[in-house]
């Protein structure tokens, strides 16, 4: 085996910056396989372009007749996981559900276990932007009108109620920053 490096190889020691657009590192496993890394980081546009890019890193592979490749690594998908065999609109689409929803979407996604469908419909049960589960508990209880003594207020515990409304599956909060939470009814 040889310790030939390529360029493009993704680097161990540094965190690469934030990409404009998530990206995938696609490796040419006929060079990897010979102990050489061989590969480029491709930014997730189309499955199209993907591919076009993929057979050019093949052709410029140090191996001869290099045809299979694998995702190595990736960039830019807040969390969200990718198989080294995803497909390429498998990429894409989550490529976009993160560009368009962000930290956000990312943190949705690994709720759902990756289940982009499910993140997707998740938004259409969007009850907003609070700066706790607490504050969005007590003002939903303000929004049905129900009156509740001043003198009594002080003993409700906004924060238990809306725990046991996420722990009996009613809402999912995400936190996306120190007071930002995100709420979604549960379906």
């Amino acid at each position: 085996m040889t310790d030939q490096l390529t360029t493009d190889a993704p680097a161990a020691a540094t965190a690469p910056a934030r990409p404009d657009r998530p990206r995938i590192y696609v490796a040419c496993l006929a060079a990897y396989n010979n102990g050489c890394l061989h590969g480029r980081w491709i930014d997730a546009t189309t499955p199209d372009e993907i591919m076009d890019a993929v057979r050019a890193m093949l052709a410029a592979s140090p191996e001869p007749g290099a045809e299979e490749w694998a995702i190595h690594d990736y960039e830019g998908f807040e969390g969200a996981r990718l198989s080294e065999y995803a497909s390429f609109e498998t990429v894409c689409a989550l490529a976009d559900f993160i560009e368009e929803h962000g930290e956000l979407g990312g943190k949705l996604l690994e709720h759902f276990g990756d289940d982009l469908a499910e993140a997707r419909a998740a938004f259409e049960d969007y009850a907003g932007e609070f700066h706790s589960a607490a504050d969005f508990v007590e003002e939903l209880h303000d929004d049905t009108g129900t009156q509740i003594p001043e003198s009594l207020r002080y003993y409700i515990d906004w924060e238990a109620l809306a725990r046991d409304m996420a722990l009996n599956g009613e809402i999912i909060a995400i936190q996306t920053g120190f007071d930002e939470v995100h709420i979604f009814w549960s379906r």
